[in-house]
């Protein structure tokens, strides 16, 4: 069967995967991803990672009332990213579909992509001066070479 031009042979949906974690770079990576997902009628996947540092197994009753007061935050954190990225997408008529998890943000990304199979992935750019000596979680991601990265500063 020949494919007319303009006609895809390919049915399934473009489907832009972006990272969030509440930092200024990563709202500005999910507005970028936002606006190409409306632009090109594509479906858009926002993944938080909730990373909490490994705690030994020896907790104090303190250490044990820091770990669920940083385990809180980051629930309610995770809340209002769905809260406000599903409300973004609504103004836009974007369709948007808001995945947690739990882990080390460059593993569980890579795992959820994985499951997903992005045609985009979008990222915002690090901040911290040491990513440039041991890399940030985009420079990982772009050597990895799965999928197209995009690096929003």
């Amino acid at each position: 069967m020949d494919t007319e031009i303009g006609e895809a042979a390919d049915t399934r949906a473009v489907v832009i995967m972006v990272g969030v974690d509440g930092t200024d770079t990563s709202l500005r990576a999910a507005a970028y991803a936002a606006g190409l997902a409306a632009r090109q009628n594509a479906d858009l996947v926002a993944v938080h990672i909730m990373h909490t540092p490994a705690l030994s197994s020896g907790l104090t009753p303190q250490d044990a009332l820091i770990a669920a007061g940083l385990q809180q935050c980051q629930t309610e954190l995770d809340d209002q990213l769905r809260d406000r990225l599903t409300t973004d997408a609504a103004t836009t008529g974007t369709h948007l579909t808001f995945r947690s998890a739990h882990g080390d943000p460059y593993t569980e990304l890579v795992r959820l992509a994985e499951q997903i199979h992005p045609d985009l992935l979008v990222v915002g750019a690090s901040a911290h001066r040491g990513h440039r000596l041991i890399g940030s979680l985009a420079v990982r991601l772009v050597r990895l070479g799965r999928w197209p990265v995009t690096v929003v500063p």
